[in-house]
């Protein structure tokens, strides 16, 4: 991986975790451990597993269980911040659960469904700082909406509107730019030996 993260430097995750890359949602706290954001989202307790392939099917179990109603969530301490994934989940793209959480902390969360439907969040002390669907990186919204068009343009986004816009990295780009706002990489060696603490995370 670059100095200088871009969307090149996560092309691994669509060669390795497609499944992930078709529905995720991937959301980094700071100032939390993974115990405190779990009780913070009143999570029942659920088996801690290692690697996020481990995450997949407890994932969808949780789904067909729960109608939707909870969510399968796994949480991994990466220095001073709690990094929580999900497969084929939404909890931390949804603002009733996030904007809370942020507050006296730094949130970032970006997600992706099947049907392609993405949303990236920044947040800052409670304050929705730049939102806006890396899809559609032209249209952004927030406190702060253009404060980091440089970053996004070199994480990999193409902010132009034009209808041959250039969109074959955005979910790349999404990781990139995180990366690039918090300093905490996502690897292939996080994914494979990082110890996830995991949880039942009812929605609001």
């Amino acid at each position: 991986m670059t100095g200088i993260p871009t969307a090149a430097d996560y092309t691994w995750l669509d060669e390795h975790y497609p499944h992930l890359m078709e529905a995720y949602c991937l959301t980094l706290v700071r100032d939390i451990t993974p115990e405190a954001l779990l009780a913070e989202l009143r999570a029942e307790p659920a088996s801690s597993v290692k690697g996020v392939d481990a995450l997949y099917e407890p994932s969808f179990d949780a789904w067909d269980d729960h109608g939707g109603d909870k969510l399968f969530v796994g949480v991994t301490a990466v220095g001073d911040w709690s990094v929580m994934l999900e497969f084929n989940g939404y909890l931390g793209s949804t603002s009733e659960v996030i904007l809370p959480l942020s507050r006296g902390r730094t949130v970032v969360s970006h997600f992706r469904n099947i049907n392609a439907v993405d949303h990236f969040h920044w947040y800052e002390d409670g304050d929705l700082r730049l939102h806006f669907e890396p899809l559609f990186a032209h249209s952004r919204d927030g406190s702060h909406p253009d404060q980091l068009l440089t970053q996004m343009v070199e994480s990999g986004f193409d902010l132009s509107d034009a209808d041959d816009r250039d969109y074959e990295a955005h979910t790349e780009a999404s990781f990139a730019l995180a990366q690039r706002i918090t300093g905490v990489p996502v690897t292939p060696e996080l994914f494979t030996a990082a110890e996830f603490t995991c949880g039942l995370a009812p929605l609001p």
